[in-house]
């Protein structure tokens, strides 16, 4: 049975009833609703179809065709969000947004406009490509394709991709190849939302495209299923792969120039039960190039960290998990310390960002060049300081303090909580204690906060409840400028944009050599570092708060997360 509306077009004469019986079996069969098959078969067209849907359901129509939107209103809705799901913001009735609509009874848009945006929303309703060009011309779009177009595009024709891993469309030389667009546009988009990763996940239905930025993973729209086999081959080719190879990890690299800047991405493909799953990490050299004033360091901490740097032997270690910006941090160091007259060589897995006047090296375990052996020849280069990539074994610890103990200045990165845990740790791995005492200068833990974009920054009072978690006295109340952001059209309506790391650093000094070299537990040293003035992680991210760079709630998830 035909929905009234669609009953009302046959009765005014617009399509006759065999048409509109040919669009329901064609809608049927490739899975679109009867008045998109309508118009397909161009039988009628959306202007049409959209008003008497809008007149149907007792909803104004618009017209969007040069209708003049103001900036200000386009600033309430982030241009992801607006295409993402078919909507455009028209203009504010008092504080009540109007915006356009494919669908007016699709609730859960709706609602999740309310919730991103904290205001009312009044709908009126337009066709899909009406929305879509206005989406074009207001956010400054109409040049260049989006991945929600490409993806409508795939998703509304019959376009086939099998699952052949070597099809025409993904070949290197045809660069207007469907697949070939797609991916250039995940990607270009990934990095004009300062993405830091991307991943492209199989599932049994669809694909999941997500974006990391900010540390948050975000979930774009999902490209249909049967790409898959294509997107793969694609990347497979880009990074230099074997495209026959379904069942083994990959890796590989991919060099490309976006939006005028020359990047590296890093590629993992493996192998789940629906497919090759793809990671790409985004290397942006500029990351590195922040300099260690810009890092995040206290006055006092910027202090100790330039003097540990510039010591002449000894092993200073960062730690913290994955992606809590330790290579930034020890890059940094390097980037100071390369001079003409230091010799200056790194041993790393992989290399992740190429630096002009720096010997690199990467570790390749399948001809045995490990850590280890890197470390082994690097001391017979005569280098002044040594950069191993991370600690992770006995031999590499050893090698590593045998290197600082000769008289070279050695960085490395190791996976602890906190900085009192990597003295036990290092102890735990077999090192011997009066090593570990002797050799290991400072130690650095770090993690990652988000920034207050700067844009929407607002005032903000803290709760009682919160006064009393974080134990704040009525000194620190007094200077204190806490912020949080509303969220507007810069920072995607998340009210943060960047982030800063924040810092424990443990000076080792007579006592805490004592308490390493008797292999006292984590706590004690913990307790004795503070008492020599060192700030935890979480008193470090609650200065920042306080000094209204970032927010009380990134500071709880550092607490709640046992630092």
């Amino acid at each position: 049975m035909a929905a009234d509306w669609l009953q009302q077009l046959v009765d005014d004469g617009i399509v006759g009833p065999d048409q509109l019986s040919e669009a329901g079996d064609l809608a049927a069969s490739m899975g679109i609703t009867p008045e998109d098959a309508l118009v397909k078969q161009g039988y009628t067209t959306a202007d049409v179809v959209a008003k008497y849907k809008a007149k149907q359901f007792g909803y104004e129509f618009v017209d969007l065709e040069g209708a003049e939107i103001s900036g200000t209103v386009i600033e309430l809705v982030p241009e992801s969000v607006a295409r993402e799901n078919n909507v455009m913001p028209l203009n504010l009735d008092g504080d009540r947004l109007v915006v356009a609509v494919v669908d007016p009874m699709d609730y859960a848009v709706l609602d999740k406009l309310r919730f991103i945006l904290n205001r009312d929303v009044q709908v009126v309703m337009s066709p899909k490509e009406s929305i879509l060009a206005a989406i074009n011309r207001h956010y400054g779009q109409s040049e260049t394709e989006s991945v929600d177009s490409m993806l409508q595009e795939f998703t509304e024709t019959a376009i086939d991709f099998t699952e052949t891993e070597a099809g025409a469309d993904v070949t290197e030389e045809d660069e207007n190849a469907p697949i070939v667009r797609l991916v250039n546009l995940i990607l270009s988009e990934a990095v004009k939302m300062r993405a830091s990763d991307v991943h492209i996940e199989p599932f049994e239905d669809r694909i999941r495209v997500r974006y990391r930025i900010d540390g948050v993973l975000i979930e774009r729209d999902s490209p249909p299923r049967r790409l898959l086999g294509s997107m793969v081959s694609r990347v497979k080719i880009m990074a230099s792969m074997d495209i026959a190879e379904k069942r083994r990890c990959q890796d590989g690299r991919i060099k490309s120039r976006i939006a005028g800047k020359e990047l590296d991405f890093r590629v993992s493909i493996l192998p789940t039960n629906h497919g090759q799953a793809i990671v790409l990490r985004i290397l942006d050299r500029d990351n590195i190039k922040i300099g260690i004033r810009n890092l995040g360091f206290s006055e006092e901490n910027y202090r100790t960290f330039q003097n540990i740097i510039r010591r002449p032997n000894g092993i200073f270690l960062v730690t913290g998990p994955t992606g809590s910006g330790k290579t930034t941090t020890l890059y940094s160091a390097l980037g100071e310390l390369n001079r003409p007259d230091r010799k200056i060589i790194t041993a790393e897995d992989p290399v992740e960002y190429l630096l002009p006047g720096i010997n690199q090296c990467e570790v390749r375990h399948s001809i045995g060049l490990n850590f280890a052996r890197i470390i082994r020849a690097m001391l017979r280069q005569a280098p002044n300081v040594i950069l191993v990539g991370e600690i992770r074994d006995l031999e590499t610890a050893e090698m590593a303090i045998q290197a600082s103990l000769t008289g070279h200045l050695v960085f490395s990165t190791l996976h602890t909580n906190d900085a009192p845990g990597s003295v036990t740790r290092l102890v735990d791995m077999g090192v011997q204690p009066f090593l570990v005492a002797s050799s290991v200068m400072a130690v650095l833990a770090q993690r990652l906060v988000r920034v207050v974009c700067e844009k929407c920054k607002d005032p903000h009072q803290p709760e009682p409840s919160e006064i009393e978690f974080f134990e704040l006295t009525a000194d620190q109340l007094e200077s204190a400028t806490f912020v949080r952001g509303k969220g507007c059209n810069a920072c995607a309506h998340t009210g943060y944009k960047g982030r800063k790391a924040v810092f424990e650093l443990m000076t080792m000094n007579s006592s805490l050599r004592d308490m390493a070299f008797r292999s006292e537990p984590t706590q004690a040293i913990r307790r004795q570092a503070q008492l020599f003035g060192m700030k935890s992680l979480d008193m470090d991210a609650l200065d920042k708060a306080i000094k209204g760079i970032t927010s009380l709630a990134e500071v709880y998830k550092l607490k709640k997360g046992g630092h």
